[in-house]
């Protein structure tokens, strides 16, 4: 359906269709819902939303849930699940078209799933792609300046981010029995019997938006923080408070009236097998993921868990199982004597958390190959990242990444100039190749005993995308395998 979709907007001139956009998207995702009769009134559905660390959160809520007893399905940047069958995601979108989201929400229904998990980002929800999709509980990682040109500035996008908490209000209530399978009951009577699924949000509290987030209606508040003093948090009266020290007992007093349940985490330990962390004081969570930042990803399932009533034990031991995300600092190991890792990281604040990640990984020389988004994606990040790449790597490879209308080498040169300007010399430890095989072929071959090779930007999407709308199958991890030919 969303293949015909398509090919219906390629004939209406594109001054028409900017005018008849929002009436377009509001059609069709109201159809989708029709069509497969709107499925997530018939499931628990999880949204999260965030600049970064979506995907990981996604992967580690679905399989605490898991561990927990309950069959889940999700939708998000790397993988899809209709509670079944686990899927690379090939769409080359975080938030696929209407009649796709439909459709597998409908398949988990079949599969009698009983949560949702769906990454929703900013795009989809100008988009209308979140509407007619009855979230009960709605989750925010952090919020970096990204998708500026296509939002226009930094407060539309966060305001776009706010249309889906703001969504939430309308989203109708549901019931469940013992096994948090959906009921419909027919009277107030035997409503007595079920558990009403309370909207909830749950919010970084360490993010310095959110405030703004936390001030959307919810009838239950989480949050969580790794800091001994949170920066702010949104009093009952509407007014902020900051705390620059330890917080008195009337200000503790202020965040449990407005029913904000905190939950801390400290003691955070990260090595090159993975990373611990103390939740609360009293609960120790051990993961097999790499980087220090993950404790952070794996508090939004802490959190939703605990939201659902299920303990921190159980909870811990579901994420201690995970052992690795598709793409997300992957180690490719093909009996090569150097180390590859293959990331999906693309803007500057994941780049420095990866690059304290790998400071755990005995390495001589860094090769990074690197480039960066076309299509709408914030220009300015790419001198960000020729900067970051060109002072933390001792060879930087900057290649294609996804230029889509844009022209590719210029993105390139953009790039490479922040990285010539903190010392990177072109042909010696700076190297521009337009061709993404040929880039990695290039860094394999630098590579030496000792080695560390981090190629990012892609991590295991399953399409580059060109001009025109034009999509060629890719798989970074794939071509580094062929590559290394051993």
């Amino acid at each position: 359906m969303d293949k015909i979709l398509h090919i219906i907007k390629k004939y209406i001139p594109k001054k028409l269709f900017k005018k008849l956009q929002p009436a377009y998207h509001f059609l069709f995702s109201i159809m989708a819902a029709v069509w497969y009769h709107f499925p997530s009134e018939k499931l628990i559905v999880i949204g999260i939303t965030g600049t970064t660390g979506k995907t990981t959160s996604v992967y580690l809520m679905a399989k605490m849930l898991i561990n927990a007893g309950y069959k889940v399905g999700y939708i998000s940047t790397a993988m899809f699940s209709d509670g079944q069958t686990e899927l690379l995601n090939d769409k080359k979108m975080t938030m696929p078209g209407r009649f796709f989201s439909q459709k597998m929400l409908s398949q988990m229904v079949k599969n009698k799933c009983h949560y949702a998990i769906i990454e929703t980002t900013s795009e989809g929800i100008e988009q209308f792609r979140h509407r007619f999709i009855n979230y009960d509980i709605l989750i925010f990682t952090c919020l970096y300046p990204e998708h500026i040109e296509a939002h226009g500035s930094f407060e539309n996008y966060r305001a776009a981010k706010g249309k889906l908490f703001a969504h939430l209000k309308k989203c109708r209530t549901k019931y469940v029995d013992e096994q948090k399978i959906i009921k419909q009951p027919d009277s107030g009577i035997k409503k007595i019997g079920l558990n009403r699924i309370k909207k909830t949000i749950i919010i970084n509290a360490d993010d310095e938006n959110a405030n703004y987030f936390f001030d959307f209606w919810a009838e239950e508040k989480f949050g969580y923080t790794n800091k001994i003093n949170p920066v702010k948090y949104l009093l009952s009266n509407g007014e902020l408070i900051k705390q620059d020290k330890v917080a008195s007992k009337n200000e503790k007093i202020n965040l449990a009236n407005q029913k904000i349940k905190i939950s801390e985490y400290n003691n955070i330990k990260a090595d090159n097998k993975g990373v611990s962390f103390i939740v609360d004081n009293k609960t120790e969570i051990n993961l097999k993921l790499l980087g220090e930042f993950n404790a952070t990803n794996a508090m939004n399932a802490v959190c939703l868990g605990l939201s659902q009533g299920i303990s921190l034990a159980k909870i811990a031991n579901g994420l201690g199982k995970v052992e690795q995300i598709p793409g997300r600092l992957e180690l490719i190991k093909e009996g090569q004597s150097f180390t590859v890792i293959v990331d999906y990281a693309f803007e500057p604040g994941a780049i420095t958390k990866l690059y304290e990640t790998v400071k755990a990984f005995p390495h001589k020389k860094i090769i990074h190959l690197l480039g960066s988004c076309g299509g709408g994606r914030d220009k300015t990040r790419r001198s960000e990242l020729g900067k970051i790449a060109g002072a933390k790597a001792d060879i930087v490879i900057i290649t294609n990444e996804d230029p889509y209308d844009e022209d590719p080498q210029i993105i390139i040169d953009q790039v490479a100039v922040s990285a010539k300007n903190v010392g990177k010399i072109v042909d010696k430890n700076l190297f521009k190749i337009l061709d993404r095989r040929e880039a990695i072929k290039k860094a394999l071959s630098l590579a030496e005993e000792g080695d560390l090779v981090l190629i990012t930007g892609k991590g295991n999407e399953q399409a580059m995308c060109l001009a025109n709308g034009v999509k060629i199958p890719w798989d970074d991890r794939k071509v580094v395998r062929e590559e290394l030919g051993i």
